[in-house]
């Protein structure tokens, strides 16, 4: 019992430490990988069989990976000014433009 304590313990720290290894972009991944462990975890505390695991962590995955895309920061583009607050343009006549998270 203490050794499957361990092994589930070590196994939710190292999918939370990994959920932290991907870039704002890829939070989908990260959410369905932290949500498939979790769902796993509850899934054998609750049915205590292989079938709630397996059904836990599918649901936990979906539900992560869901959670993860829709809290995912968007990037909008923004045009560059001088100081004078005049729009800067390259020499092909263009918008000089930068990307950063939206607000």
């Amino acid at each position: 019992m203490i050794k499957r304590l361990s092994l589930a313990a070590v196994l939710t720290v190292t999918a939370l430490t990994l959920g932290g290894c991907n870039t704002p972009e890829q939070r989908a991944l990260g959410g369905g990988a932290i949500g498939a462990g979790v769902g796993a975890l509850a899934g054998q505390a609750i049915g205590g069989n292989t079938g709630s695991t397996v059904a836990g962590a599918l649901i936990g995955g979906v539900a992560g990976a869901a959670l993860g895309a829709a809290t995912t920061p968007g990037r909008c583009v923004y045009q560059q000014y001088d100081r004078r607050g005049r729009p800067l343009y390259d020499r092909y006549g263009n918008p000089r433009t930068y990307e950063a998270p939206c607000n």
